[in-house]
């Protein structure tokens, strides 16, 4: 009997890349890169929120830095005005005093008493007072031959004064003060009105234009 032989056809381009040790080729081809498509919109969906919520907490910080600062400046503004008019009341009380003295040397002068040692006590314990209240930053109101000014005079009578214009003030029952430009003691004072014969001519003028 015949014996059989098997017979093998061997790839010579296998044989030799098997034996560089190199991998056979896939024989299916691989998938496409690339990601899903839903997934991509989803995460650009999420980046546009994330950086609308940042701006948001940007504008926040920045508003919250602004009203800050403005508490800050209104908090030293309010503390140096604190400082500055601590002593507003005993100031004012002090004034009482000036007004006293100030009386007491009118009386004296009106006497012809200028060299009697009393009187030249008082002028100096009337300066000293006037120089502390003027280190306080109290100053008196200008208000003779002014014109009449609500905010710094409080009007007790009104008079018919000659050659003086009407509303302007022709007497001082009690001086005003300031202190740092804020009215501390408005003064007292009597208003010139219009004499007789000028107003009957303002009231025939006024007749006249009707």
């Amino acid at each position: 009997m015949s014996e059989k032989v098997d017979i093998k056809i061997v790839d010579e381009d296998k044989q030799n890349g098997a034996e560089a040790g190199q991998p056979e080729p896939a024989t299916e081809e691989s998938p496409q890169q690339g990601g899903d498509p839903a997934a991509e919109t989803d995460l650009a969906d999420r980046l546009a929120a994330a950086e609308t919520k940042a701006d948001d907490y940007y504008d926040r910080l920045l508003r919250t830095s602004a009203e800050f600062d403005n508490y800050k400046k209104r908090t030293a503004r309010e503390m140096r005005d604190t400082i500055k008019f601590a002593n507003e009341r005993i100031l004012k009380d002090l004034l009482i005093i000036v007004d006293n003295l100030e009386r007491a040397t009118d009386a004296v002068c009106a006497e012809d008493q200028k060299d009697n040692p009393l009187l030249q006590g008082i002028h100096l314990t009337l300066n000293e007072l006037l120089k502390l209240l003027e280190q306080q930053g109290v100053k008196p109101i200008q208000a003779i031959d002014e014109p009449f000014d609500p905010t710094f005079h409080q009007a007790m009578m009104q008079e018919e004064v000659e050659g003086k214009p009407a509303n302007t003030v022709v007497r001082e029952m009690q001086k005003g003060y300031l202190i740092h430009d804020r009215l501390l003691r408005p003064a007292l004072v009597g208003v010139s009105k219009a004499t007789q014969g000028k107003a009957d001519e303002s009231d025939s003028q006024q007749q006249d234009q009707n």
